[in-house]
């Protein structure tokens, strides 16, 4: 016999993307090293493009790593632009609040290839010397994929502690109201 209450196999993505923000200080470091893991990963991919000596193959690359990583830490954070419409609207204003204040740009927004460009500019003269290194033969090529690594593991370090700081603000007890004094 089947139990209504099972969950099935296709619907368990659907049941992940329902996750909320990490809520304590164990479950906030479990996530970033868990996004840090996943970081590493791309940013490899992306310093072994950065060898191919093909102009421009590499910042495509670059662009395209992050378009899909920076959605992926906010999703395992509970910060993406679809997890924050579903909070309820007090749990949403602080959120915003604690977006707002971070001064970030990539946190509970949908991540643009115009938003990564202009994420990419902060790490600009680390890119330019690698598509410079690029053309110097072996050596070049191998200080282009050191450059790549990173530059990526740069833009997604101060990401993933953005949603950190985030994550630690809105633990925070609400202020409280000082009357009189």
């Amino acid at each position: 016999a089947s139990c209504c209450c099972r969950i099935r196999p296709d619907m368990m993505k659907a049941v992940a993307e329902w996750d909320v923000v990490p809520s304590t200080p164990e479950q906030i470091e479990a996530v970033a090293r868990e996004c840090r893991r996943l970081v590493s990963k791309r940013a490899l991919f992306a310093a072994g493009v950065a060898v191919v000596p093909i102009p421009g193959l590499d910042w495509a690359t670059n662009v395209g790593v992050l378009v899909k990583l920076l959605p992926d830490i906010n999703r395992k954070f509970g910060l993406s632009a679809e997890q924050v419409k579903r909070l309820a609207p007090d749990r949403r204003l602080a959120v915003f609040k604690a977006i707002t204040a971070g001064g970030t740009m990539l946190v509970g927004r949908i991540v643009t290839r115009e938003l990564v460009m202009s994420m990419l500019r902060m790490v600009g003269v680390r890119l330019s010397a690698q598509q410079a290194a690029k053309y110097v033969p072996i050596a070049g090529q191998g200080l282009s994929a050191v450059l790549t690594y990173g530059a990526l593991r740069y833009v997604c370090e101060q990401h993933i502690k953005q949603c950190m700081d985030i994550c630690e603000q809105l633990r925070l007890p609400a202020p409280t109201e000082v009357v009189g004094g």
